[in-house]
């Protein structure tokens, strides 16, 4: 472990015992003061990074027995949620896409659209990414699309850290991940863990039309603001961009006709997304995921040393723990006794409620993994939620889950942001300075679209 680590390490130690040590309170059973505890340390040690957050699930289903907050059979039980195989199945079609080449032929296709001025391929970029980040994950999208805008960035000879456009270059594709990345179930693991806290809780669910349907304004509104900002903050300072377009046509030639193998992803995917549409009230999205993960292995486009390669299983594992966790909280009643004993003296009115919620994911998303976020906050808000008459748990889920898939200021906030960094051609303050005000425009676009839209279509 890190030395820098180490003592957040301890202090969630030291914080677990002290919870589990102090005297019993009213209305809060033994059984409760050990969730808390769970609660508190995974908390310390997500919000830290002290340790992997899939290390620090395990140790949360494993703590939860231990400590006497939830039988063992039940807390590893919630490891087998549909949620985490609809995530597994999606991680594989992802895997597919990436290991045919499908997904490089799209984004190099389109970009080849948006290539004869330096603006147009900046709007080429943030609309590539955001548009593959509602098919893949967000990450996984930022991952493919790097190594294509460094040489872009590379073929116009920008320098780094002094260049604008080298500087829009990076920023605009972080900033289409992020933002496409919200509008399906597939753009991150925020979104079904979400709704899988949902399911367990209340018995309910969302539907994958009807989720893309809710949430759609702000993408759509956040990808102009988007526009506006790094064309305002980062002018380029070029005119010509032949050298990226002439770069762009010859790794669309290289790529060649369409192979069989990407035929049939494609045909794998449009049927899997066209079920998850039309059937997926009906038969559940995570046996359609499974169905098509599994068609990618009947028709050879892909083998497990993919799959292996491709997902990423420790979100897989924070599934497990975070799910677990919630549901101690609601079970032991810990969650109701946190709620009652912090707002006995608040009355918050709907829109009042919802609005903080959102400000409190927005701010903890640019510092914590959004599925850590989604984790902690999502059954606080619903305990709350059920104090406050006109909230609904669907609601909740959108508003949490939505501003939490929303970090714009730093690298640590998001694996896009991260990737993006990763290229030294921009500074943490340039990312701040605009990211700060995509926060605020995120959070106003996002009350709108609470108090006018959601309204209408039954959320609020």
């Amino acid at each position: 472990m890190p030395k820098l680590k180490a003592p957040f390490f301890v202090l969630a130690v030291i914080v677990t015992i002290l919870i589990l040590l102090m005297p019993p309170r009213e209305g809060l059973s033994s059984q409760g003061q050990a969730a808390l505890a769970v609660f508190a340390f995974c908390f310390i040690l997500w919000t830290t990074g002290a340790l992997p957050l899939s290390v620090t699930s395990l140790l949360a289903i494993a703590l939860l027995p231990l400590l006497g907050a939830m039988d063992a059979g039940k807390a590893f039980s919630l490891f087998g949620n549909r949620a985490v195989f609809f995530i597994l199945g999606a991680f594989i079609l992802s895997a597919g896409l990436m290991r045919s080449g499908l997904s490089s032929r799209i984004a190099l296709i389109f970009l080849r659209r948006f290539d004869r001025s330096p603006k147009l391929l900046l709007s080429g970029i943030i609309l590539s990414c955001a548009f593959m980040a509602m098919w893949m994950p967000a990450h996984a999208v930022a991952a493919l699309t790097f190594p294509i805008v460094l040489e872009i960035a590379s073929a116009l000879r920008l320098e780094p850290r002094f260049s604008n456009y080298g500087k829009a270059l990076f920023l605009s594709m972080a900033w289409g991940c992020v933002t496409g990345g919200v509008l399906t179930l597939l753009g991150g693991a925020r979104n079904p863990l979400a709704i899988a806290l949902l399911r367990e809780r209340y018995h309910l669910t969302i539907g994958f039309t009807q989720w893309t349907l809710s949430v759609f304004p702000i993408p759509c509104v956040l990808l102009v603001i988007v526009h506006l900002l790094v064309f305002k903050f980062f002018a380029p300072e070029i005119d010509d961009v032949r050298a990226a377009r002439d770069l762009i046509e010859s790794k669309v030639s290289e790529l060649g006709p369409m192979s069989s193998t990407e035929k049939r992803v494609l045909v794998i995917m449009v049927a899997t997304i066209g079920c998850w549409v039309f059937l997926g009230e009906h038969l559940g999205l995570a046996p359609i995921a499974i169905l098509g993960a599994s068609a990618l292995f009947v028709a050879r486009a892909i083998d497990w040393h993919d799959v292996e390669r491709y997902v990423n299983w420790g979100v897989i594992l924070l599934y497990g723990g975070a799910i677990s966790l919630a549901a101690a909280l609601e079970l032991t009643g810990a969650s109701r006794w946190l709620v009652e004993s912090f707002l006995k003296s608040h009355h918050l009115d709907p829109f009042t409620f919802v609005a903080v919620i959102g400000f409190i994911s927005i701010v903890l998303t640019e510092a914590m993994s959004n599925a850590a976020v989604v984790a902690l906050v999502l059954p606080i808000a619903f305990e709350i939620g059920e104090t406050v008459p006109g909230v609904t748990p669907l609601l909740m889920v959108f508003a949490v889950a939505v501003p939490a898939g929303l970090a714009y200021s730093l690298p640590i906030g998001t694996p896009p942001n991260a990737i993006a960094y990763s290229a030294r051609y921009h500074r943490i303050r340039d990312s701040v300075k605009v990211g700060v005000l995509l926060n605020l425009t995120t959070l106003a676009t996002f009350l709108v679209v609470a108090r006018f839209y959601w309204t209408k279509i039954g959320v609020f």
